[in-house]
């Protein structure tokens, strides 16, 4: 009997260290879906400026120029179509872009093309492919040209141009 609560002792071990049948793994599932798009990058609101510079009001030089200044710049899913449209601007008239004297009503016609060759007219709400090779620095392409007419009043001539990019 000596032996007895050493051999209970032992047996106790046994049963509270043998490995448990239990399950201690299992398994879940991970997915994300991945949609196309695009982002404007540095949160700016204009997409640039078309400037034609300072110009005699006797001038009647044909000028071009491309959207410059702070342009806004996307980032788009490679593969992703990028379109854009243009409206007519702030002062058009039967369908032709006009920049307007600042304080008064003479008006100055302009165009706007989406090639350096100003050889692809972007008209007034029609939307065209925006290409690119690099999807991470997408600038939108405009250039702009105007044949000064050498008889309007001195002054400031604007125009404001809405922009709608789709993808």
């Amino acid at each position: 009997m000596r032996g007895w609560p050493h051999a209970l002792l032992a047996g106790l071990w046994l049963v509270w260290t043998s490995p448990s049948t239990a399950a201690t793994t299992s398994t879940f599932q991970v997915s994300a879906q991945i949609t196309a798009g695009c982002l404007v990058v540095g949160g700016v609101s204009a997409y640039g400026v078309l400037d034609f510079g300072t110009q005699s009001a006797l001038s009647t030089a044909t000028l071009s120029t491309a959207l410059g200044g702070t342009t806004v710049t996307f980032q788009c899913t490679p593969g992703v179509t990028l379109g854009m449209s243009l409206d007519g601007g702030q002062n058009s008239a039967s369908g032709t872009r006009n920049l307007k004297r600042s304080g008064g009503t003479q008006l100055v016609a302009y165009q706007l093309f989406r090639d350096a060759a100003l050889s692809q007219a972007l008209t007034i709400g029609t939307s065209v492919p925006v290409s690119y090779s690099d999807p991470t620095a997408i600038k939108l392409p405009v250039y702009g040209r105007i044949q000064l007419p050498g008889n309007v009043p001195a002054g400031t001539y604007t125009d404001v141009v809405q922009v709608t990019v789709t993808w």
